[in-house]
């Protein structure tokens, strides 16, 4: 019998639960290392399976790196290995984050096509044709990225699509080139402000970190550093939508809840009580059954993808028909096929999913296709009649550290069967 979570359903969650360092930032943090000489620490790490991972990939390239806690120190050398290659690289789809601060501290890179989660095709076309503004050669030949430059210059560089991926590349290169650089339509996500915060502690001259455009001065080079990881706002919304569909009470600390302005007003509407404290909790509490709402997928400060999987999770149980409308990764409605599982009732069509809600869902064995789906099951599960088993449970703890016990802490009844 493969490992799975057993959730019994019926419990409403009530507590308090801490959020600790984003997965979105920690793993693009650790890449910035790279860019300078000598040892940079990052605190509030979250303990979860991509970390160790993207220390494999650093190792690969020379750096040495101790993981103790919620501490990654990393040493880089003075001389890197360019080649990304490793094992690890085809495990996250995060490690191609190497690519830019290679170009940028060697002038090349060959960098593994990266795995991950499987929520659709996320083609590198954008960080390729920023490399090349900035004076790259950059091709796909064996599986691999491969980019070269004799020098980089400053360029003038306009984003197709606000990629978070792309806008890390193209800033991790541009802070070692000749020149400045203008990166317009870039990502405007919190994970991106953490690491101009981090590249601006190290020596980087960065403008306009969390608004469409960057405006990046080169410099000759970067210094160590230590960086704070941000609070993860999508683990911190996992817990609000989880307050909200069990109709229970909690307080998430850790995660700055402007960064969840248009979540939390989403549950507002949905009938929840939404009150901040300061820029480091807030608490939600669901007293009756939530109120349909509809949602749609967008670039931050959008309603996130990452959520998706939650919004048609409260939907199932919600009073009345809403509308999911996906507008980033065409695969990730195969979570709907796992939901019907349960007994929700829905339906797809192209971009749009149709949601009617149930009073209760039927316990089923489903399984996870990434880490938020895998999430969106169990507190699917919570709100089913019986035990519902949650298998592929390896994604989940790719992105939630201490899950189970957090869950228990809050007053559900979940085991990890087959360990």
């Amino acid at each position: 019998m493969s490992e799975h979570f057993r959730v019994q359903g019926g419990a409403r969650l009530v507590g308090e639960v801490d959020v600790v360092g984003a997965k979105n930032s920690v793993l693009k943090l650790m890449a910035a290392a790279l860019l300078a000489e000598g040892t940079t620490t990052i605190t509030n790490c979250p303990e979860i399976l991509d970390v160790p991972l993207m220390a494999d990939v650093l190792r690969s390239l020379g750096c040495e790196v101790d993981l103790s806690g919620d501490v990654a120190t990393i040493t880089t050398p003075a001389e890197l290995n360019h080649r990304a290659d490793s094992e690890a690289m085809g495990k996250l789809r995060a490690s191609v984050c190497v690519l830019g601060p290679l170009v940028g501290r060697c002038r090349r890179a060959v960098v593994a096509l990266p795995g991950g989660d499987a929520i659709g095709s996320r083609p590198l076309d954008m960080h390729q044709n920023g490399l090349r503004k900035l004076g790259a050669h950059s091709e796909i030949e064996h599986g691999c990225v491969v980019a070269e430059a004799e020098n980089l210059h400053g360029a003038q560089i306009w984003l197709d699509f606000p990629s978070v991926g792309a806008t890390e590349n193209i800033l991790m290169a541009a802070v070692l080139a000749n020149g400045t650089t203008v990166i317009d339509n870039a990502a405007r996500e919190p994970e991106i402000v953490d690491i101009c915060v981090m590249l601006q502690q190290m020596g980087a001259r960065i403008e306009g970190a969390g608004t469409s455009t960057l405006t990046v001065h080169g410099v000759e080079s970067l210094r160590p550093t230590e960086h704070r990881v941000i609070g993860d706002r999508i683990v911190g919304a996992t817990w609000a939508f989880a307050a909200v569909m069990t109709q229970g009470d909690i307080t998430v600390r850790g995660v700055d809840p402007h960064h969840l302005d248009l979540v939390l007003e989403k549950l507002r509407t949905a009938g929840a009580e939404v009150t901040l404290d300061g820029d480091r909790a807030f608490r939600v509490v669901q007293h009756d059954r939530p109120r349909s709402v509809d949602f749609v997928t967008l670039p931050y400060p959008g309603f996130a993808t990452d959520l998706q999987p939650f919004a048609i999770a409260l939907s199932t149980v919600s009073e009345g028909t809403s509308m999911i409308t996906e507008n980033l990764f065409e695969a990730r409605f195969r979570f709907i096929e796992e939901m019907v599982r349960l007994g929700a009732d829905a339906r797809t069509d192209g971009h749009h999913a149709v949601v009617r809600g149930v009073e209760r869902l039927s316990s089923a064995p489903v399984w996870a296709s990434d880490i938020r789906a895998g999430a969106g099951l169990v507190l699917a599960g919570l709100c089913a009649d019986g035990a519902t088993e949650v298998y592929e449970i390896f994604h989940i703890e790719r992105g939630y550290p201490g899950f189970v016990e957090n869950l228990r802490k809050l007053g559900a009844t979940v085991e990890r069967v087959g360990a």
